[in-house]
């Protein structure tokens, strides 16, 4: 249950950190209003506030397994938002965080 939680937790906090940056890319890079740095600046407080409530001892080993996470919710993002397919690289890519994803995670709940 908490190797669940914890997933969710992390899927959570990507969808906000993934957010927030893309409010900062829309007005830095797109020229969109100055506004969407409000909600890009509560996605990127409540992304910095959900890793705080993963259950492992050491900030680092959570931000560590996280990355994983971060990486195919991104590639997610590139398809569903921004309407490019990811290719067969990035999947790979992907596929092989996601393992080291999961040997830290699942090694740091069972301690």
């Amino acid at each position: 249950m908490q190797l669940i939680s914890s997933l969710a937790i992390y899927l959570g906090a990507a969808v906000a950190e993934i957010a927030g940056c893309f409010a900062f890319w829309l007005w830095s890079r797109l020229d969109k209003s100055v506004l969407w740095l409000v909600p890009g600046l509560v996605s990127l407080i409540t992304f910095a506030w959900l890793l705080t409530r993963i259950e492992v001892d050491f900030a680092g080993r959570a931000y560590a397994a996280y990355g994983g996470i971060y990486i195919v919710a991104s590639l997610g993002w590139l398809w569903m938002v921004e309407g490019q397919i990811p290719s067969r690289t990035d999947a790979a890519g992907a596929a092989l965080c996601l393992a080291g994803m999961a040997t830290i995670l699942i090694g740091a709940l069972s301690r």
